[in-house]
């Protein structure tokens, strides 16, 4: 696996999650509750709009000196004895891992919930030097299972229900248990805890570094993470380059945003520091830290007008704001990395030529933008890859060139667009029911087939407008 998932065309995909009722109404329902939940957290905490401002400021202050807090942080893993890896690509970040795995004669590696393991393919590089993986965080492991991708960055198995889950417990784990939620936990517990036991190598993302300490901070919900770190004699821990804090207090204030506008909570149920490996007054732990510090394109973002997208949290507002991704779910983007963040990030990741449907892949609404805990201009984003993909790339067909030349000539040409204006309403009449065109043509089919597109009024303004001056005159 990597930044994209699957080969399907991107209309082939948008069909797909349209056409997933149990999907729509899943996503629509968590949008509802993330909503709701981000709201009332935010209105306890006062003062929302000044929580914001500040982690946009530390973020962008961050990235503005990411060399030097880098730096710091290697310092103080290494002071820790931790071993640090800075990793230019996907490949290399793998290569490194699959070393430690050979040297320690690994068998079974356990991970928590990680997004950069996704996007650097970091399973698959791992099965084949020889590794059993075991996703450990509860909706990873069913995807897992399912050999399903996942479709929400917080969430990953919100496109799942009760049924499947059980169909996919009993088909690769032998279970033969109820559809209940809680003995399906039961039942996953009991499966993973032999894992964490049996396991050679622990493997961990990270929400933040912090610089000035070396440590490294897991927020999680289950527990997981808490095995993934204590039980491995060895842990490695993989992190996007962008995800550091320079102190403790900025710490603070990131995962106050971060946690509330995910889920609406004051904070996750763990919030783990881990700092190097084990000292000798200590039971638990690993004896051996590896840092892997994943650049794999992010540096060329850096001193672009796309910089901000950097200062992301993974919190998955924008996602749960987006009405685009309600109706399409995450795997339509076709990326590890769904929904208005996803459409800007993956691009600049992974370039255009796999990706450039996605900043098309939004209303403009800016609800992304509004929803954003660090103030991440988002919409702004997308419609600046949108001029990129036509201006500079020169993605666009020569149909749609046609097409758009032939609108601007119409449209500023008063003769032809009054001319139109007057047939609006016969040339559609074919395709339109009551007071909205059903099944429109060309380019409209598209449209009118999942909304409801008005028909031209029977009176044009101008026509009305020209009788009622003339009335109003005499």
């Amino acid at each position: 696996m990597s930044i994209k998932i699957g080969q399907k065309s991107y209309g082939d995909r948008i069909q797909d999650g349209l056409s997933n009722s149990f999907m729509r109404k899943a996503v629509s329902g968590a949008q509802g509750r993330f909503r709701s939940g981000r709201l009332k957290a935010a209105e306890e905490l006062g003062d929302w709009e000044d929580w914001r401002t500040l982690g946009e400021e530390i973020r962008s202050h961050t990235m503005e000196n990411l060399d030097y807090y880098l730096r710091q942080l290697s310092e103080q893993v290494e002071n820790r004895g931790g071993t640090v890896f800075f990793a230019k690509t996907a490949e290399e970040a793998n290569e490194y891992i699959q070393e430690i795995a050979k040297k320690k004669q690994a068998k079974k590696v356990v991970k928590s919930k990680s997004m950069v393991t996704e996007e650097i393919g970091l399973n698959e590089a791992l099965e084949k030097s020889g590794c059993e993986v075991v996703e450990s965080d509860l909706g990873e492991w069913i995807l897992q299972l399912d050999e399903d991708p996942p479709s929400h960055i917080v969430t990953p198995a919100l496109h799942k229900n009760k049924e499947q889950i059980r169909e996919t417990f009993m088909k690769k784990k032998g279970y033969t248990g109820s559809d209940d939620p809680v003995e399906l936990a039961a039942f996953a517990r009991e499966q993973l805890r032999q894992d964490f036991l049996e396991a050679d190598i622990g493997v961990t993302g990270c929400n933040f570094a912090v610089a000035e300490s070396g440590a490294i901070t897991l927020v999680t919900n289950e527990g997981n993470a808490r095995m993934v770190t204590s039980l491995p004699d060895t842990q490695i821990s993989v992190m996007g380059m962008e995800r550091i804090v320079p102190t403790w207090e900025d710490l603070e204030v990131v995962v106050s945003l971060l946690t509330r506008a995910a889920v609406g909570q004051k904070l996750t149920s763990y919030i783990t520091a881990l700092t190097g490996t084990r000292l000798e007054d200590e039971v638990d732990g690993p004896e051996d830290f590896h840092l892997v510090i994943v650049d794999n394109g992010r540096s060329k973002i850096l001193g672009t007008e796309f910089q901000s997208a950097l200062h992301c949290i993974r919190c998955a507002a924008c996602i749960n704001a987006c009405p685009v991704y309600r109706h399409v779910g995450g795997h339509s983007y076709g990326s590890i990395y769904p929904g208005p963040i996803g459409a800007v990030l993956t691009p600049l990741l992974d370039g255009y030529e796999d990706h450039k449907d996605l900043p098309y892949a939004s209303t403009l609404c800016a609800a992304c933008t509004e929803a954003c805990p660090v103030k991440i201009p988002l919409h702004e984003h997308l419609i600046r890859h949108r001029e990129i993909i036509v201006e500079r790339e020169k993605m666009t067909t020569k149909a749609e060139k046609m097409m758009m030349m032939g609108f601007a000539k119409w449209a500023s040409t008063p003769a032809a667009y009054k001319l139109s204006t007057k047939m609006a309403r016969t040339t559609l009449k074919p395709w339109t029911k009551d007071e909205y065109i059903e099944k429109g043509p060309g380019p409209m089919k598209g449209w009118t087939e999942q909304r409801d597109f008005p028909a031209p009024s029977k009176e044009r303004f101008r026509d009305w407008y020209r009788q009622r001056e003339q009335r109003s005159d005499h």
